[in-house]
This record gives structure tokens, sequence and C-alpha cells, in this order.
């Protein structure tokens, strides 16, 4: 009988960040091509990393496709073929783990270079040998890379990376690396924002006046946006390059606590990092800078509240501009009675965030919104919502009591289990019946041929059930960790129905941020004196017999009005639920509190994309937290936990990057 052509995987991976691998993929895979024919194995699949770290395998994606790959068995595969142990892992635990699930399913691990077969007697030894040397090797690595970092900060040369506003890099002869030379045109800018601090002017201040007076940024690789925000000129002010010094060390990557292989990059304090003197021009001279540094320290303190200590601006961050669309905050007119030290009463608004050039959007709408006469708007509409014949409390908690989505959820994830042990039993039945074969049967190749067949067909449905059960995991998180909770609706819901007008104003503004996800308003004051157009709730309401969650005033007194005269429209909009109807309506969606951002990617995909590229599991309260951090509009999180003293889960560094990582995949910053 002709001995079965073993079949195998060649996996290859260059970290071209260093530089130090001394070999290209293509070399590799030629290599491997050559041995795999000279051992007569057949080649099944080829898995490629290219600059990739080999320090942990979550940054590998084509690495954990090949495990997956191993694990369904859907190439029957023997063998995975290395260049050397530290193509296949630089990490010892990591590669004695990854090695371990290999030859759980059978398969074997072929380092060529190193002539190290996991299949015989004292190569799993050797690999745990070499493995460790490969980790001590990659930190040898990475120390001589950072020392070669500083040392190059030490002559004064830029140290890689987009060159600094005012800048621009170019090849200088006798000079191997890149120097960073004057742009007059861009250090014009530079020069006129230290004036400017210098003068007296706070950050926003310039930023303001610079963008008043018609002056715009160049749009270049790491400056996307014309417009001056206040961010950016703090950078300004805050960079020692400007003054001719090289600075090293002002971000450091530092381990996570509890982990391994996980680091994140941490900005250091200013006392903490080292300047060296530049071999590049400066744009302004040393002590226009440190004259800046002093005063930058001086105004680092926090304002204290002067006004009322007991107001608050209760639909702050929900109210939108009904121009922009982002969120409108709360500010107070306060001024003091002339040759007196009283006051005048304290007077309150929402303004449009972008009002003032901040993050480098500007809004033309500058109108002040009397806080009293909008909150009075939409605190009646709730009144209205939750009391009287419209009465929704019960139907609401009755609704969140039943989470069915959540229910559903785990029914599944009962019957996946079901399923994939009854495909384990299956399996371990078809493997006894090979194991029971006779060689000597003459119809020994076909039993063998149709019995792994069928371990094959059951390996696949293993891992679609196995896919399967991660996602309703995924789904479960989700839906438990978005799932509102119905004690914290009831006590606030209750005391909103008895004390809704005695209630202090932060309880006021727990309970719309509890109850709303967003409040539209017109431009101007309508002629009957109301502002608001629409209010948005976080939970889909039952009108009429139709679930809703968005109330629209209609412009038209009607005979359903509210006490105020003004009718309420109910109109569906997206839910959660299935509706058991639907009325169709022409809707603008300028009218709607969704950017150009928010429409380019779903929370899933934003999931999905994190899980493919970095291994990591993120949730959608850690995605709304990075978006509120770059500037993206979404609903804030009010899944606030049973315990008022529970503490609230904040991203992880890594998770966060990852995320920052897709929102710039999907073009969303």
């Amino acid at each position: 009988m002709a001995k079965r052509k073993l079949n195998c995987y060649i996996y290859t991976r260059v970290s071209t960040e260093l530089q130090l691998d001394g070999y290209s993929l293509e070399a590799q895979k030629e290599r491997l091509r050559k041995e795999a024919s000279h051992r007569g194995m057949r080649i099944v699949g080829e898995y490629s990393d290219e600059g990739k770290s080999g320090k942990n395998v979550a940054g590998r994606p084509e690495f954990r496709k090949m495990l997956a790959d191993i694990k369904s068995g859907k190439d029957n595969v023997d063998y995975v073929l290395v260049f050397k142990l530290s193509r296949f892992g630089r990490n010892t635990a990591d590669t004695l783990n990854s090695l371990q699930y290999m030859e759980d399913y059978g398969v074997n691990l072929l380092c060529v270079e190193d002539n190290i077969d996991s299949a015989g007697a004292s190569g799993k030894l050797m690999i745990s040998v070499l493995a460790a040397v490969a980790e001590i090797e990659r930190e040898n690595i990475k120390e001589q890379t950072m020392a070669g970092r500083q040392q190059k900060a030490r002559d004064g040369l830029w140290n890689g990376g987009f060159a600094p506003y005012g800048y621009k890099l170019v090849n200088v002869d006798g000079q191997k690396s890149k120097m960073l030379v004057v742009d007059e045109e861009e250090a014009k800018l530079i020069r006129l924002i230290y004036e400017k601090y210098l003068q007296g002017m706070g950050v926003n201040a310039v930023a303001k006046w610079l963008n008043e007076n018609g002056y715009t940024k160049t749009v270049r690789q790491n400056g996307t946006v014309p417009n001056i925000s206040a961010h950016f000129v703090t950078n300004v002010l805050d960079n020692p390059v400007y003054c001719g010094k090289i600075s090293y060390g002002r971000r450091r990557t530092e381990k996570i606590d509890g982990t391994r292989n996980e680091f994140h990059v941490v900005k250091q304090d200013k006392e903490s990092y080292k300047l060296y003197q530049g071999q590049h021009k400066a744009i302004i001279d040393e002590d226009t800078w440190y004259r800046v540094q002093v005063k930058r320290k001086k105004n680092a303190f926090k304002r204290e509240k002067t006004h009322s200590l007991l107001h608050e601006h209760i639909l702050s961050g929900i109210i939108k501009c009904p121009v922009c669309g982002s969120s409108m905050y709360g500010v107070v007119n306060r001024k003091k009675k002339k040759g007196s030290d009283e006051f005048y009463t304290d007077m309150w608004y929402y303004l449009c965030k972008n009002r003032k050039m901040v993050s480098g959007h500007l809004c033309d709408y500058k109108k002040h919104i009397r806080q009293d006469e909008i909150n009075a708007e939409v605190i009646q509409l709730v009144k209205y919502v939750f009391c009287g014949e419209n009465d929704m409390k019960d139907q609401i908690l009755k609704k969140l009591g039943s989470d069915d989505s959540l229910s559903e959820l785990l029914q599944e994830k009962e019957r996946l289990t079901k399923e994939h042990e009854k495909l384990d039993s299956k399996k371990s039945k078809q493997l006894r019946r090979i194991n029971g074969l006779d060689i000597d049967d003459e119809l020994y190749d076909d039993l063998m041929k149709t019995y792994r067949a069928g371990v094959q067909e059951i390996n696949e449905q293993i891992a679609i059930i196995e896919n399967q059960m991660y996602q309703n995991d995924l789904s479960i998180e989700n839906a438990q960790g978005e799932n509102l909770s119905a004690e914290v609706y009831k006590r606030i819901i209750d005391e909103m129905l008895d004390h809704i007008d005695d209630m202090p104003d932060s309880d006021k503004k727990l309970m719309m941020n509890l109850l709303i996800e967003k409040v539209e308003i017109y431009e101007e004051k309508q002629k009957d004196g109301r502002w608001v157009k629409s209010v948005q709730f976080k939970i889909p309401l039952n009108v009429d017999g139709k679930l809703v969650d968005t109330m629209f005033f209609d412009d038209e007194d009607t005979e359903n009005s509210l006490s105020n005269e003004k009718h309420v429209e109910t109109v569906v909009l997206l839910s959660q639920q299935k509706p058991d109807d639907t009325i169709e309506i022409d809707l603008d969606l300028d009218e709607l509190d969704a950017t150009s951002a928010e429409t380019k990617a779903t929370y899933q995909e934003i999931k999905d994309y994190v899980l493919k590229e970095f291994g990591l599991k993120v949730s959608s309260l850690y995605i709304s937290q990075v978006k509120r951090k770059c500037g993206i509009e979404v609903g804030e999180n009010y899944n606030l936990p049973k315990s008022e003293n529970a503490r609230v889960p904040q991203c992880p560094k890594k998770k966060e990057d990852a995320i920052k990582a897709a929102l710039k995949y999907f073009a969303m910053i």
C-alpha cells in the first residue's frame, strides 16, 4: 500500500519595523517550498504576516487564521513548516502554547534552518530552549533599537515619523537620516501662536483669534483639518522642537499590569523626559519657549466654580445644535452690578460646542438658548409621556423586566452547546471506528477513507457551531452590557412622578440622561414661544399600540394638545423591539443627529474589525467611550449599576488604541 503523502502549511513572518530580520518573505517561502518538495510533502496552505512582531500571537492575524484552520481539520494537515523558530514566535510561553495547541490536533512543527522536528523525541525540548533564546534576542533587539533612538536624539536628529508642523524632512548631503528644515510658510503660524499666547491670550483664545482672522493650517499627513483647534495650539506650545531641541522619552511603552505581553503608550511628565540640542534650526528662541512653559504651568489648574453650586445643566450633551448637529453645553452669564459687589441674577444658556474653534470644527450657530425655557418644555413632555392617560411607566418596567432579547440569546447558547456535545460524541465514535480497523482487512483503505471523510465533515460542522457559539457569546456580552437596569428606572420614574418639580437639578439631570437620547430644537424660537422640535427616548414607548422612541411636536394646534397647547405627534423610528405596526413618514436626515462619521460603520462592524486585526473583544460601552474622546457624537451611556458605589468599567489603553485604529480604518476620524 502506497504511503500517504503528508500535507503541510508553510508560515512566514518578517518584522519590517525593526528591519533586522535577515530574510525576506519571498526568500523564506522559496526555502520552505524546496524543503516541502524534498520531504515529499504537499503544501495545502500558505500564511504570511508581513511587518508583524513575533512577541505574541494576538498581533499576527495570519498566524491565528492558520491555527483556526488547523482546528477545523479542513486540510487534514500533518506539519507546519517555518524557516526558523524565531519566525514561529519570539515569546517562550506563546511558542510552547501554540505548539501544544497544534499537537492537540495531531500537527507537528518543522523548523527548517534549525533542523528541529517537534515529532522527534528531543524536538520539543530543543524548541523550548530555542524559544527562550529567541525571546531574549527579541528583548536585546528592542533594547538596541531604543538605545539607537536615544543616541540619535543625543546627536540632535529627528527620530522618525512625520515632521512637526513648521518643518519638513529633507535629504541632506553627508547625513544618513533626513533632517528637519524650516518651512517658512508654516513657521509664520508657529511664531504667531507663541506671540499671541505671550500677549495674554489663552489656548482657546489663540485658536479663536487665528480662525477669525483667516489663518489656516496646511493640510498634511498628520493634520487633515485646515481650521486651527485649541488642541493644535497646545501641541505647538508644548513641543520643544520649535526652540531647537530634540526630546527623548515624551512617550513610553509600558507593560500593562496583570498581563504578560500587553503594553500601552503612556505620555510622560515634562520633568521626566530628556532634551538634547537639535541640529535643526529653531523657529522660536529658547527664552520665548521657556516663558511659555512658565505660563503654561501657572495656568494648569482647575478653576473653581464661582456661580451656584446647586445648578446643573440638565440637558447638556443631550440637546443638539440645529445647524451642525453637535452637542450643546451649558454656560452661565454672571454680571456684577455697577458700583457694587453684588451680582445680577445668574442667567443660564445652552450653546453649540463648536461655536468656538476647539476641535478644528466651527459652527455658525451663535445663539444663546435660555435653559429655563427648553428645560420646561422637555420636562413637560416627560410628564405627558409618563403621567395621566399616557402613563408609560408600567409598560416600560414590564418591557425592561422581560428582557426578551437576552433570554433568546441564552436559549440559543444552550441549544448550540447541546449541538456541540452531540457532534463531539459523534466524532469520538468515528475515531473509535478508525482505531478499531484491522490493517489486514482487504477493505481497510476504503473504510479508512470513508471514516476520515466522516471525521473531516464533523470537524467542519464543529467549526461552524463554535463560530456560532463565539458570536452568541459576544451578543450576550453586549446585551448584558447595554441592558438598562429596571430597578434604576423604577426608582427614578417613581421619584419623577411624585417630586419632579421639587427635585434638585442633579437628580433632574440624572433622570434626563436615563430617559432621553437627544433633544432637537429649531434654529429660531417659534411663534408660540416653543424651541423643541423633537425628543428621542432611550427606550421605545408603546403609544396607541405602536412602538415609538421619538416624540415630535406638531406645528399646528389640535384637540390632542399638551397643557401648554403643544401637540405631540408620535413617529416610529429605529428600535430594538419589533413594532406591531409602522407609520410611514417623510424624514429629512439632516434633522437627525447622524454625522457622516456615525454613518460609516456600525458598532458590530467596529467590533468585528478589532477582533480580526487585534484579536481583542470590545464592548459597545468601550466603543462609545473612545468615540466621545475622538469628538464623535454618540448618545451618552447611562447603563448604571445597581449599586451606586459600583465602578463603571473604563476602556483599557490597548483596546482604546485598537478601537481608534478601527475608526481610522472606517474614515471616522
